[in-house]
């Protein structure tokens, strides 16, 4: 098994990173929807992130990664607690529903006349990360279902006579390449955070990525050994940002902020504020602040906002230029 790129040496993409550890401290964001070039370590950086992550406990024999800490295990556990590696689960462009929620074990049901339920991906990702390359390629039902499991937390099956119920926690981590075609707003938009990646047009810093990605492929174990210090310097900046975000306030002052900003550039709905203000508390977390301020919305508003704009007609300023010129409108 070829072992993930460490976290901490991968060059430049600092929205992309940033918004991958808000969704790893505040999991409620509702996911993160990476658009951009090939080749740009949008995978690389997903798959890093959760290489990164400690290793998590689960009910030993449960199928489902059931949390210990949590209500009784009620598939099978068998009480005791196993030391798992926190789940990163690829979706192939061509899973099937039953693929992706479980159905029937049909074995089961022709060997033994037994009925069972055979977990699908929504299972093994519980409490972890899913990934889907191309999204914008998923069947628009798949996606649907998708992110109504990541919105409820709880995956939902009644086919087949069978009903089951079963946690389906985890952070969705989607990328495309908007060249070959386009998410629909309506499914965008349930997405908590959008970035945008794009081809370092930096000759040194090209140069500084290729360097280090021949030494990763060189010596795997050496490179990410050089790494391991500042990897773990971010795992504990997580940590900490994971205890403190609860304690962390928002002010009526900055409440208003977000609202007057989403009322400003036109975002539909009250989504956008919501997913702001956990953005920028989660941001706040990760620095170790006990506020919620302006300067965190500003950091956040960008990929909080950007697919939640409308398209005017006669505005050609993409909706990031949109964005920045409100904030500097409204706070100067």
């Amino acid at each position: 098994m070829v072992a993930a790129f460490p976290f901490s040496a991968i060059v430049g993409q600092d929205e992309m990173k940033r918004a991958l550890l808000i969704a790893a401290v505040e999991p409620r964001i509702g996911g993160v929807m990476v658009f951009g070039d090939r080749g740009t370590g949008k995978s690389t950086a997903a798959r890093a992130l959760a290489a990164l992550l400690p290793p998590m406990k689960v009910v030993a024999g449960c199928r489902f990664n059931c949390d210990p800490a949590g209500p009784k295990c009620s598939h099978g556990g068998n009480g005791k607690v196993d030391d798992v590696a926190v789940p990163f689960v690829d979706l192939p462009l061509g899973a099937t529903e039953d693929r992706v929620t479980g159905a029937l074990d049909i074995e089961r049901a022709l060997v033994a006349g037994e009925k069972a339920f055979e977990p699908g991906l929504l299972a093994k990702a519980n409490r972890g990360f899913l990934y889907i390359d191309e999204i914008n390629l998923l069947e628009d039902h798949l996606v649907d279902l998708l992110l109504d499991a990541a919105a409820s937390g709880e995956n939902v099956v009644e086919r087949e006579s069978l009903s089951v119920r079963h946690d389906a926690r985890f952070v969705l981590v989607g990328s495309g390449n908007p060249e070959e075609g386009e998410l629909r707003p309506q499914l965008l938009d349930r997405f908590g955070l959008s970035v945008e990646v794009r081809t370092p047009q930096d000759v040194q810093q090209r140069i500084e990525i290729m360097r280090r990605c021949d030494a990763a492929e060189r010596d795997g174990k050496a490179f990410a050994a050089k790494w391991r210090r500042k990897d773990r310097q971010i795992l504990n900046r997580i940590a900490d940002g994971r205890a403190l975000l609860a304690a962390i306030t928002v002010p009526d002052s900055t409440l208003a902020d977000a609202a007057m900003l989403c009322m400003a550039v036109g975002a539909d709905g009250l989504r956008g504020e919501l997913t702001l203000i956990r953005a920028a508390r989660a941001v706040a977390a990760l620095d170790g602040e006990s506020a919620v301020g302006r300067s965190h919305l500003r950091t956040v508003a960008p990929m909080a906002l950007r697919h939640r704009l409308r398209r005017g007609v006669l505005d050609e300023t993409g909706p990031t230029v949109r964005i920045e010129r409100a904030m500097a409108e409204l706070w100067p």
